[in-house]
């Protein structure tokens, strides 16, 4: 009998992975897997390394410790959306003799056919995370045409000057905030700019 682990992984902490772990589970039990582990990934991005994914770290270490024969995840997605991470991760898996099973892509990793069908969905990944980010970066270019500004906005002129009065005067920057009406944050930023100024001069 086959052992299995499954990989679940979410992206938000909103998403469940409840459908990932059933759905993984019934083709388990249709192929006489034995599913041995499942490790789980929540609210959890795919762009992240694995360093931010312990539980994808502790799959990898574990498949190199050969306490499963095969890996399950839902989607090519799950695993990751850098294609040269995947490639990786699969040459990891090959190097340890772990086989692969992708349910939404029907990619079986047994088979030459499935591991070159792995190959393809990860360039596709890599494809449509390049494509959100192209599309991002060209509504972020549009906003500013038209006028839009990000970040913090500027405080006036004359919030600066009395914030800057109130310090001189030996107030403590909560007690100025307060009195001015801003963020702690703010007079930091300000009194740290008048310091500034102040040595270069």
């Amino acid at each position: 009998m086959k052992r299995v682990a499954l990989y679940l992984r979410v992206s938000t902490d909103g998403q469940q992975t409840e459908h990932q772990r059933r759905q993984l589970e019934e083709v388990a039990k249709h192929r006489g897997w034995e599913v041995v582990q499942v490790y789980e990934d929540a609210g959890v991005s795919g762009a992240k390394g694995r360093d931010k994914r312990p539980a994808f770290d502790a799959l990898q270490k574990d498949a190199t410790r050969k306490k499963f024969d095969m890996i399950a995840a839902w989607s090519v997605d799950r695993l990751g959306r850098s294609l040269q991470d995947l490639l990786a991760f699969l040459d990891e898996l090959k190097s340890v003799g772990c086989d692969l099973y992708l349910h939404q892509q029907a990619v079986d990793t047994t088979t030459p056919a499935g591991r070159a069908l792995f190959q393809m969905m990860g360039v596709f990944a890599e494809f449509e995370r390049s494509m959100i980010r192209e599309r991002v970066m060209a509504g972020l270019a549009t906003a500013k045409a038209k006028g839009k500004t990000f970040g913090r906005p500027r405080v006036d002129g004359g919030m600066e000057r009395r914030i800057a009065e109130l310090h001189a005067k030996g107030y403590g920057k909560l007690k100025i905030a307060k009195e001015v009406g801003c963020g702690v944050s703010t007079v930091q930023r300000v009194v740290g700019s008048a310091s500034a100024i102040s040595v270069a001069s």
